[in-house]
């Protein structure tokens, strides 16, 4: 008990037990908030309130340094500057202790000495330190759990604005797959990024040698001005997407743009100096600004619809320049561009793969894919796939399908789910005659080990290198062909020397003169006899001998 506790006749017990009750309370207010700020005013108000001084700072540690969080009474300091003891001792700021561990803090807290005690006297007595340093340790844990809460909190806002950008990328890519006109991706595309930050002004301007420019403007009528070979030859020098602001000074763009009010532009990409455009927003309501994800994600956007561009662009090109019968023929060579330009190849894996439609267009298709884009040596997934029909409808289901699993894959937790979901997109947007057969298997390349779903499709074969013979029979029905059904899959394991051959019908069912089909026993005959072979002279094996087996009978 100090002479001063002596002095003021307070007896040392009971001394205590208010000690332990001021700081029972200050633990209760200080744990009752997860939130920083309200933490910091507490603890600050206790201390200076406690112990009768008039000045107080807390600094918190902020990327290695210390940066004041509060300040009371101290003239000069300010709220975000880094804590310098010296200029601290100048304000009056002459007592520094830590928060938390003394060797490492995270944060500080300044007082001046208090005020009213005799001169001698001005120093904190002992049981005044020892309640602040229990004090400052309470408050250091709350400090700590507020930190952990503000970054779950903000964690949680990422991931929901990143589910929300997914959902609105799918909506987006499913649109521009239905999507055969320039002016409906126009729409679409102005639509979503509006729509997105609530935009009220907007223009879109985008061209292609050949064809009328397509427009889309609201509140910004001098984008037309745009199309001409001086603006499109600055457009051709933009990165992917910057604010206006950040336009150079002697572009006659940037002065165009700024007299529309507009706040971002988003050049459309393209792969040769035909076609071009851009598109341009104005600002968001209120205070809000655009941040580096909204122009990152804004770019993700524009950058898809410009595939959807040139593909309408060309679409209608080939409407205008043939009739049915070439329009079949180009329909074919688009069709023959989704396809793997080649085959994708894995360590410890020999892939080979081959598609020979038996009109110019057809509904067989086939892909390798990475599980995860950011990791091509991991699993992959390759799809084998038969669009009931044959001709330009089968071919253009066919790009629908190509499209809905690659902007679903490394999205979904299971093939099952991956099947599911395709299911759900390709009956909501079909005929209800048309459906797709599909054989899904993913591999882990490292490990052999291997899942698939079969949705209807032609039985798969797995030939051991010990001469065993499985097949991957079906585990579900085909896809778009009925709603909300669920899909079963099935495991194995690959070993070396293991040969795994998936296949449309067209080779099963190949028939030769007299109608007899090729089968599967013929299958599994002929693939013992080449299995040792590489991967790419097994698949021309396959086509050589079902050539000669149907001999002069068309292709089935």
């Amino acid at each position: 008990m100090t002479q001063e506790e002596q002095a003021r006749g307070v007896p040392f017990p009971e001394r205590q037990l208010e000690t332990v009750e001021a700081l029972l309370e200050s633990a209760q207010l200080l744990h009752a908030s997860l939130e920083l700020e309200p933490l910091l005013r507490h603890l600050l108000r206790s201390v200076m309130g406690r112990l009768a001084v008039s000045r107080g700072l807390i600094a918190v540690a902020d990327g290695g340094g210390m940066r004041i969080s509060l300040v009371r009474g101290a003239p000069g300091l300010r709220i975000g500057e880094v804590f310098e003891e010296e200029r601290a001792r100048v304000a009056g700021i002459v007592r520094v202790f830590p928060i938390g561990e003394p060797e490492s803090p995270i944060g500080l807290l300044g007082i001046n000495q208090p005020q009213g005690r005799a001169a001698r006297s001005q120093e904190l007595t002992p049981s005044e330190i020892a309640f602040l340093q229990a004090l400052l340790g309470i408050a250091a844990s709350g400090i700590v759990n507020a930190r952990v809460h503000a970054q779950a909190h903000q964690l949680n806002l990422q991931l929901d604005q990143k589910v929300q950008e997914l959902r609105a990328l799918l909506d987006l890519g499913r649109g521009l797959t239905a999507s055969l006109e320039p002016e409906e991706v126009a729409q679409l595309l102005v639509l979503t990024l509006a729509g997105r930050w609530a935009v009220r002004r907007y223009g879109l301007i985008a061209w292609k040698s050949g064809h009328p420019p397509i427009l889309r403007l609201k509140g910004m009528e001098r984008i037309s001005q745009l199309d001409d070979e001086e603006f499109r030859g600055e457009v051709a020098q933009l990165p992917e997407a910057l604010r206006v602001k950040d336009l150079p000074l002697t572009m006659r763009l940037r002065q165009i743009l700024q007299a529309e009010q507009a706040e971002v532009v988003f050049p459309i990409p393209t792969g040769n100096s035909e076609t071009g455009g851009l598109v341009v927003l104005g600002s968001r309501p209120g205070t809000l600004t655009y941040a580096e994800a909204d122009l990152e994600f804004g770019a993700g956007l524009v950058a898809q619809s410009a595939v959807a561009f040139e593909n309408a662009w060309y679409f209608l090109e080939t409407l205008e320049r043939r009739q049915l019968e070439q329009e079949l023929a180009l329909a074919a060579s688009i069709q023959k561009n989704l396809f793997p330009a080649q085959v994708a190849q894995y360590p410890g894996y020999d892939l080979a793969a081959h598609n020979r439609h038996a009109t110019l267009c057809g509904g067989d298709y086939y892909d390798i894919l990475p599980i995860d884009r950011s990791d091509p040596s991991g699993r992959f997934l390759i799809c084998v796939a038969d669009v009931s029909g044959k001709g330009l409808p089968a071919s253009l289901l066919m790009s629908n399908m190509q499209a809905t699993l690659r902007a679903l894959l490394g999205r979904v937790e299971s093939l099952p789910t991956l099947a599911g979901e395709i299911n759900e997109l390709l009956f909501a947007t079909t005929p209800s005659n048309k459906y797709v057969t599909a054989l899904l298997v993913e591999i882990d390349p490292h490990t052999g080990r291997t899942r698939y779903v079969n949705a209807g499709h032609t039985n798969g074969l797995l030939l051991r290198a010990s001469g065993e013979v499985r097949w991957l029979k079906g585990t579900g029905t085909p896809l778009g062909l009925l709603p909300n059904l669920p899909y079963g899959e099935e495991q194995l394991q690959l070993g070396p020397g293991d040969l795994l051959a998936l296949f449309s019908d067209g080779v099963t069912e190949a028939q030769d003169g007299e109608e007899n089909e090729f089968g599967e026993e013929r299958v599994v005959a002929l693939l013992r006899q080449v299995a040792d072979r590489p991967a790419q002279r097994i698949v021309d094996e396959v086509f050589i001998e079902i050539d000669r087996y149907a001999g002069e009978a068309p292709q089935y």
